[in-house]
């Protein structure tokens, strides 16, 4: 049974924690503290000389520092005990409080700041004790009180080893947040872009699957009394299929090649003509009516249109009784409108987007329009009208237009 970690591993540390030892910096401590006391110890003659112990303590220090990852109590408190034992022992004064810096550090970016407030607390009231009374019975022999300026000259040096603790703690916590961050931004794009791909998906498939669906129950109907209906019903199918197939390979083609061009346009308003051939061939008659002075959109935002006027067909070819809808596109200096209405009824067929033209719903497409408006700040509505059938109401922002083109007199509505 594993025992607690003794109070100087700190909260949720292990006394063996795995990682990697480091030597190198420890290495240049020891280097530093050693070589800068004797050069410190040369404008100090009245301190007792560098001998084994002195040097013991120099490494001591570095020693500790090898395990501030892991330990960063016992490394602060351990690196403060050994300076105030090197100072009792009457040294000279040198950059052996460097190990002790370097610990506070560690202990502070590793959340211990209590532990190196006190450690830091406990040096500076061990260097007051051992200046202004113990000196007495200390080495070197002879020794005065320390002066009050040197003592404040430990306190600010204190001070500054806190706030520059608190500085690294504060630095690393920003680039932990910045991480974080960015790795949700990196995974929101990623889910917008499934999402994306999903929409796109279910748009083209939907829509072709359902011409394709019509057109084989007609194929099947007629095999035997009318062979030469059956043949169109199949060339409708051939068509409406290979179309499907090329804008999956367009969506998929996105997939294998990240930031590629695609290699044709993606669809738009300028398509409707085609959506509204496509409905035809599924016994769906289209009236397309214009409003106003036509934009000239954002890819994006054509596109957007573009699907949620195909998703409102589909809906009709696939829940509907009525073999018409009216398509009007209102124009307006801030806002395109897309309203698809047809007369009903409903169809008993289907259950997932049939259910949402009555009851509840439990389809996709009257979601994928809703989220393809709200990308660009618009809205959808869609229900049952007053009077009957159903509508699909489509409202998208267009903010300052890039330009604009007028509708044709055929595309103007009544």
């Amino acid at each position: 049974m594993r025992g607690r970690a003794p109070w100087w591993a700190g909260e949720g540390e292990e006394p063996s924690g795995g990682g990697r030892l480091p030597w190198r910096s420890s290495v240049a401590v020891a280097v530093v503290q050693l070589v800068g006391t004797r050069f410190a110890a040369h404008d100090q003659p009245a301190r007792p000389d560098l001998g084994p112990f002195a040097i013991a303590l120099l490494l001591a220090g570095p020693a500790l520092l090898l395990v501030r990852h892991r330990h960063p109590r016992l490394a602060v408190f351990g690196t403060a005990v050994v300076a105030l034992v090197y100072l009792g022992a009457g040294y000279p004064y040198g950059p052996v409080f460097l190990s002790v810096a370097i610990a506070c550090l560690a202990a502070v970016a590793a959340g211990r700041r209590i532990a190196a407030w006190s450690a830091l607390g406990l040096l500076w009231a061990g260097h007051l004790l051992i200046g202004h009374w113990l000196y007495r019975w200390l080495p070197p022999s002879g020794d005065g009180p320390a002066s009050w300026g040197l003592e404040l000259g430990v306190a600010a040096w204190a001070t500054a080893i806190v706030a520059a603790s608190e500085l690294v703690r504060v630095r690393r916590e920003q680039w932990a947040r910045e991480r974080a961050e960015r790795a949700a931004a990196a995974r929101r794009r990623a889910d917008e872009e499934r999402l994306r791909i999903a929409r796109e998906l279910h748009d083209v498939l939907a829509h072709s699957i359902s011409v394709i669906n019509v057109q084989a129950g007609v194929g099947l109907a007629l095999l035997d009394q009318d062979p030469e209906q059956a043949r169109t019903a199949l060339t409708t199918i051939k068509a409406a299929s290979k179309e499907a197939l090329g804008e999956v390979r367009q969506v998929l083609d996105t997939l294998r090649t990240s930031g590629a061009a695609p290699r044709s346009p993606a669809p738009g308003l300028d398509r409707l003509g085609e959506l509204t051939e496509q409905a035809a061939s599924a016994g769906l008659t289209v009236e397309l009516a214009e409003e106003g002075r036509r934009a000239a959109l954002p890819p994006g935002t054509d596109l957007a249109a573009f699907r949620i006027v195909q998703e409102a067909l589909t809906n009709i070819v696939r829940h509907s009784g009525s073999r018409t809808a009216r398509v009007r596109l209102r124009w307006s200096p801030d806002e395109l409108e897309l309203r698809v209405d047809d007369d009903g009824p409903a169809t008993t067929d289907g259950a997932g987007e049939g259910t949402t033209r009555g009851t509840a719903g439990g389809g996709n497409g009257l979601v994928g329009m809703r989220e393809r408006a709200a990308a660009f700040g618009g809205t959808v509505e869609a229900g049952p009208r007053p009077d009957g059938g159903f509508r699909v109401l489509a409202r998208i922002p267009l903010g300052r237009p890039a330009g604009t083109v007028a509708a044709t007199p055929e595309e103007e509505g009544p």
